[in-house]
Order: C-alpha cells, then sequence, then structure tokens
C-alpha cells in the first residue's frame, strides 16, 4: 500500500475498534437507521431485491415480499455491524451468540485422511462462520476462499476482521496451489467456499433450476475436491434472533443422475431449502439471475 493508504488503514481500523467495543444492543439502533437509510432514501439495489424476491417466490404475497425486504435491509446493515465487532468481540460472546451442531462429521472426516471443501452460502452472517473453527478437534487448517477488494484498503480491513478466529483467507486465483501446499506439507484443510455467486463471465454449460428459476453456478470448488479427494460438507447457518445464529453440519450426498457437478447441484438444494425456510436472510441484492440460458 501506499503511505496514504496506510494511513487511511490506520485510521478505518483505529476508528472500527472503537466502535467495536460497545455491545450489539448499542451497534443495533444504529443498524436499523442505516437500514431505513439503504432502503427508503438511498433504495441501494432496492429494484434488484424486489425482482429476486418476485421470481424466487411468484405466488407469495405482495405484502409478504414486502415484509421480507424490510427484514432484508436490516439483515445486511446487521451484517455490517456484526462484522466490525470482530475487532472487539470475545471469545465467550461468540459461543454464547453462535451454536455450532454435528462439528464431529468434520473431525471424522479429517481422521479418516480428507480434507474437507465445506459449501455455504451468503445467508445469515457468513462472517461470523470462522467462528466454527473453535469447535474442531481435528487439527486442520481452517483456511477461506475470497474475492479481493479493489479497494486496497478496504480489502486489508476486511483480511483482519476474517482472520479473527486464526483462519487463513486465499484468493481465489490461487486456491488450488495453495491448498495443495497444504496437502504437501502433510496436513489436511477445512475450506469455506461461499459457492452461491453469479460465475464471472456469461459462458457456462453448468445451468440447474434453482429457487425455481434456471440458474447458472459456479463449479470450482466440486472441481478442486475431486482433485484432492476431499469431503463435501454443508453449512446450513439459521438465525434465531438479532445476532445469533445456529450452525449446523451436513454430509453433502451426491446427486445420482449421471450429470456432471452432483455434489454441487446437491449444495444448491440445500442452501434453497435452507432460503425458503426463512427468505430474508439471503443477498437478494446481488445480481444472481442476470445470466440467461442460451441453448
Amino acid at each position: 500500500m501506499t503511505k496514504i493508504q496506510k494511513i487511511k488503514y490506520k485510521f478505518l481500523t483505529g476508528s472500527l475498534s472503537i466502535l467495536a467495543k460497545f455491545p450489539l444492543g448499542f451497534l443495533y439502533p444504529i443498524s436499523s437507521f442505516a437500514s431505513w437509510m439503504l432502503r427508503d432514501v438511498v433504495k441501494y439495489r432496492r429494484k434488484v431485491v424486489d425482482e429476486n424476491l418476485e421470481r424466487a417466490f411468484p405466488t407469495s404475497d405482495a405484502r409478504e415480499r414486502k415484509q421480507w425486504r424490510h427484514t432484508f435491509y436490516r439483515y445486511l446493515c446487521d451484517t455490517f455491524i456484526e462484522a466490525v465487532k470482530l475487532l472487539g468481540i470475545s471469545d465467550q460472546e461468540v459461543d454464547r451468540r453462535v451454536k455450532v451442531f454435528n462439528a464431529e462429521i468434520v473431525d471424522k472426516a479429517v481422521a479418516d485422511g480428507h480434507s474437507v471443501v465445506l459449501f455455504l452460502g451468503h445467508y445469515g452472517n457468513w462472517e461470523w462462520v470462522p467462528a466454527i473453527t473453535r469447535h474442531f478437534h481435528n487439527g486442520a487448517e481452517m483456511v477461506q476462499i475470497y474475492h479481493p477488494l479493489r479497494d486496497k484498503v478496504m480489502d486489508q480491513l476486511m483480511l483482519k476482521i476474517r482472520s479473527r478466529f486464526g483462519s487463513e483467507s486465499i484468493p481465489m486465483a490461487n486456491t488450488y496451489r495453495r491448498l495443495v501446499e497444504i496437502e504437501r506439507d502433510g496436513n489436511r484443510f477445512v475450506a469455506g467456499f461461499i459457492s452461491d455467486q453469479r460465475p464471472r463471465g456469461h459462458h457456462t454449460d453448468s445451468w440447474m433450476d434453482f429457487l425455481g428459476i434456471e440458474t447458472d453456478y459456479i463449479t470450482g470448488g466440486e472441481v478442486i475436491g475431486n482433485r484432492l479427494k476431499c469431503k463435501y460438507i454443508y453449512l446450513d447457518v439459521e438465525p434465531t434472533g438479532r445476532g445469533h445464529y445456529n450452525m449446523t453440519f451436513k454430509e453433502i450426498l451426491p446427486i445420482d443422475d449421471g450429470e456432471d457437478f452432483p455434489y454441487t447441484r446437491s449444495y444448491m438444494k440445500l442452501l434453497e431449502a435452507t432460503i425458503r425456510r426463512n427468505p430474508p436472510y439471503w443477498l437478494w441484492s446481488h445480481k444472481r439471475f442476470s445470466h440467461r440460458h442460451k441453448d
């Protein structure tokens, strides 16, 4: 970073670290005000949110979708506030707010000599997901795959926040090389792949029905997992209250239809069930369905 960027980074981390010292009960009213501004004043991607909800739930009542939109914007701002809180939250408070279930299936996969591809979505607070490392007893390296931000200051800030629980963030372009290095050193990894984004570019042969919409999907996690003989596990995140989450590990069983990427498509179906259970907590502001399938 340049000198100016370093100054900006120090200012931001210092300011947000002070903010993170306040309890979430104090910060949530700020989040509620910000969500109103974002939703009704700035109207940040409101058209995208409304179109996505209508396409995914065409038979739902318009008033119900409006309530989901209201909840979504509050959740979006809460996610930012809770990410900032990682700069000042204690392990005890994290354990009180994040309940983890079935972590033993991850431990067993590693004990059997396998690394793990952990599929999850932009559902609930994905920035708190690295807290799951406190529930593993397998010695595996916890890593998360991410897209580096164009703004170097914000990129460094997010890397600092995401390292709160000791996990390693790997840029997407370096994913396979780094995971191979871990295994060559005689270790195993648990790699978190948030694979519900729209694939980059417009050329893909991988399409499926997702939320009732013909949707293209990312296949990199399964390609890497097959090469390294990984086990596939899904992390089901369930918001149970403001700033409280249940995180449950579920083994992914492949769809047995002879088609490509059976684990990824199975993951997408598990994620769909998670979203339908409580719709507002997915990232509806993402232009997820903008690609069109051309035969």
